[in-house]
């Protein structure tokens, strides 16, 4: 199909003669980084728009060693932060010129066909966010050759064939240790999501450890299928609704918000007590509704505006090797905690 076609028998040349301009500044004028003045460019644009001309990106990327594009995995939609991430990460790249080809990998048997139509797709890297992409999936990725990165977006990951982007997980399960063992609780219990084989988070582990460091004794724990707060708030009440009230924990370190949100509400509407005074709760995350009302959740917030900004950086870096990037948050204490 040719330009015209594409463009409605509205081509650039049409542009270029209608601004008085060449029909290569007319091309320049739609690049991000081209050498233009400001004066020309807008006298471009205001032509094309004129002429309802829109130039053809697809072409524009066959003559191009970028596409611009950037294919995003994600999967656990229950859990509210993956929206928050994904409001932040559009916003980092459509910011900087980038869009977004996004595909929902819910499904287990989704990533690994995901992962190889994102690969004959033409994408500058392929982002992943979630849950389902396990050391097999990633090595299906790497033997593609497609990929010219392929990135771990708020996980960590040993795989050298990735870029890890992500908060520290040890040190701020650390920081939220310490604040425990300062606040004087004295039975902790851990509630964990699911457990990941790749891009695993240290999050219970960190704080086993923490805690058997400082008062010699393995805290109580459960883990979770998903994020998922009716999942949490299920698991909940399965493992305390039949516990002596001498014997349910002081308060519940979950994983992330999704765990702390649905615990909470077991906490309150199930087994019939208070939160902070019978049960505290911890979160990880600082999703939207952590300040609200009825949680008041005290929690980690994990620096995703600057995470996602630092993502595009590794987009437009000419460098292969040592991107991967470890952020520190802070401790966000409210009155669940």
């Amino acid at each position: 199909m040719s330009e015209s076609e594409v463009q409605g028998n509205v081509t650039a040349d049409d542009v270029a003669e209608a601004a008085g301009v060449s029909r290569w500044t007319v091309n320049r004028a739609f690049k991000k980084d081209a050498s233009i003045s400001p004066k020309t460019r807008s006298r471009v644009m205001a032509a094309a728009q004129s002429l309802g001309y829109v130039p053809d990106l697809h072409a524009a990327a066959l003559a191009s060693t970028r596409s611009n594009l950037v294919a995003l995995l994600i999967d656990d939609f229950a859990n509210p932060h993956k929206l928050v991430m994904l409001e932040r990460l559009t916003r980092a790249l459509r910011s900087r010129g980038w869009d977004t080809l996004l595909v929902n990998t819910l499904d287990p048997d989704d990533a690994a066909p995901a992962l190889l139509n994102a690969s004959q797709r033409r994408v500058d890297a392929t982002i992943l966010i979630g849950l389902q992409f396990d050391d097999e999936v990633l090595r299906t990725a790497h033997l593609a050759r497609r990929f010219k990165k392929l990135i771990i977006f708020a996980r960590g990951s040993e795989d050298p064939n990735t870029i890890s982007i992500c908060v520290d997980d040890e040190a701020a399960t650390r920081e939220i240790a310490r604040y425990v063992l300062a606040r004087g609780y004295q039975r902790p219990f851990y509630l964990a999501g699911p457990r990941t084989t790749s891009a695993h988070l240290m999050r219970k582990e960190t704080f086993m450890r923490a805690w058997n460091e400082n008062r010699g004794s393995t805290p109580g724990s459960a883990a979770v299928a998903a994020y998922d707060p009716l999942l949490s708030a299920q698991i909940v009440y399965e493992t305390f609704h039949d516990t002596r009230r001498e014997d349910i924990p002081d308060i519940i370190v979950c994983e992330n918000d999704a765990l702390a949100l649905g615990a909470i509400d077991t906490i309150r509407h199930r087994l019939g007590l208070e939160v902070p005074g019978d049960v505290a709760v911890i979160g990880f995350d600082d999703v939207p509704q952590a300040a609200s009302p009825n949680y008041q959740l005290t929690t980690y917030r994990q620096p995703i505006t600057d995470m996602a900004n630092y993502l595009v950086d590794v987009l437009e870096s000419r460098e292969a090797k040592n991107l991967d990037r470890m952020f520190l948050g802070r401790l966000v204490v409210r009155e669940s905690a």
